[in-house]
């Protein structure tokens, strides 16, 4: 209905002449008391007058207040000319509802007023029936009626509108926030790098120049000018060692005790997700040159990235999933392609970013970024996930 509005309109607007026109048969002054049907037949200009009224309702959105005056003025002829009166009024009713939840309260209730007051007016005075009629009244309530609820639908979206707002207007702030913070502490750290790098860099370069200034001549003084290299070496690592270490997460070893892993070691990773229950197939193919074609970088990136798109399909996707990793080295680039089935009962949402403390999809993303490649990450078609990492060797 959203996506169609003009054909959701034609309906409603085929639905409000057929019940005009049925209502136009019936009696409601049978015997007894008791309404009755098919004992009176409108005429051809009442019948012409509710074929407009339901066609002008067409464009009730687009023009609310058109559209009204328009029902409103057809209304009007047949209260002042139909006898028995046809029920052309219903098409001003709804066009009155439609004012209400479009416009704003001072419109809707002057318009609404004057309406209501110009067809109860007329439906009093023209006609045989006496003004205090049950169709006077019930047309004065009728268009009451559309005006208040109209007003009721306009507000409560507001109020949903206003809240939705005020999430996303939050939402927003609390991420502007966390980058801000991310940013200053990035700074922050740059800056203390820098001051530790360039203090005990130059100390090194100017030891280094009086260690190859002396070294024929007096030879001790070459050796102290050494010694203090090997000094200012140590203090630097250690205040580097310090300073990175506030990136560490608990848990992490203070220093690494074995070489970074690469896709020398991917059959092992792979076999840690096997044995957790995860059916992996892998396809490596570097060329005739090898693994070792991989820069050691471009090596670690493509290994963590396996590693945490493994990590995320064991995680996220159902019971009975399979996993394809492919490494392919196409040209200058190497792509590597983690493929899931979803399995079944799988979350068809995508796997969240961060879910429990894991760098996820971000992490990904900035290390194929810091390379100068690019990540891709999201549901494939039929079921299942697929992330795509191209990375410049």
């Amino acid at each position: 209905m959203r996506a169609h509005p003009l054909a959701t309109d034609a309906l409603l607007s085929l639905g409000v002449f057929v019940a005009m026109v049925l209502m136009s048969f019936a009696d409601p002054h049978g015997p007894h008391g008791q309404p009755t049907f098919g004992t009176r037949t409108p005429h051809v200009l009442s019948l012409v007058l509710m074929v407009l009224a339901a066609a002008a309702l067409v464009l009730r959105r687009r023009h609310p207040l058109g559209v009204l005056a328009a029902t409103s003025a057809l209304a009007l002829a047949e209260l002042v000319t139909g006898e028995p009166r046809a029920p052309v009024a219903m098409g001003a009713v709804i066009a009155l509802y439609t004012l209400g939840a479009r416009t704003d309260r001072p419109t809707t209730w002057r318009v609404g007023l004057l309406t209501m007051a110009g067809l109860t007016g007329v439906a009093m005075l023209a006609g045989p029936l006496p003004w205090y009629a049950q169709e006077n009244l019930g047309l004065f309530a009728w268009t009451g009626m559309a005006a208040a609820a109209g007003d009721a639908v306009r507000s409560r979206r507001a109020f949903i509108d206003a809240i939705r707002e005020r999430a996303e207007r939050a939402e927003r702030t609390r991420e502007e926030e966390a980058r801000r913070r991310v940013a200053e502490e990035r700074l922050r750290i740059a800056r203390d790098l820098h001051d530790v790098v360039a203090h005990h860099i130059a100390l090194v370069n100017v030891q280094a120049g009086v260690a190859a200034h002396v070294m024929d001549k007096r030879p001790d003084q070459a050796k102290e000018a050494l010694a203090h290299v090997r000094e200012a070496s140590r203090s630097a690592l250690n205040e580097l060692r310090a300073t990175v270490g506030l990136l560490r997460q608990s848990g992490d070893p203070a220093a690494p005790t074995e070489p970074a892993p690469g896709l020398a070691v991917l059959d092992a990773l792979v076999d840690t997700f096997r044995h957790a229950g995860l059916p992996v197939d892998v396809v490596v193919q570097l060329g005739p040159e090898g693994g070792a074609a991989l820069p050691g970088a471009v090596d670690l990136a493509a290994y963590r990235v396996i590693q945490e798109a493994l990590t995320n399909v064991r995680k996220h996707a159902g019971p009975g999933a399979r996993a394809e990793v492919s490494v392919v080295r196409v040209g200058g680039s190497a792509e590597v392609t983690v493929l899931d089935d979803g399995g079944t009962g799988a979350d068809p949402s995508p796997a969240p970013a961060d879910p429990g403390g894991g760098h996820g999809l971000l992490g990904m993303r900035e290390r194929a970024g810091a390379l100068g490649g690019s990540c891709f990450a999201g549901p494939r078609y039929g079921g299942g996930y697929r992330v795509h990492v191209i990375l410049p060797v």
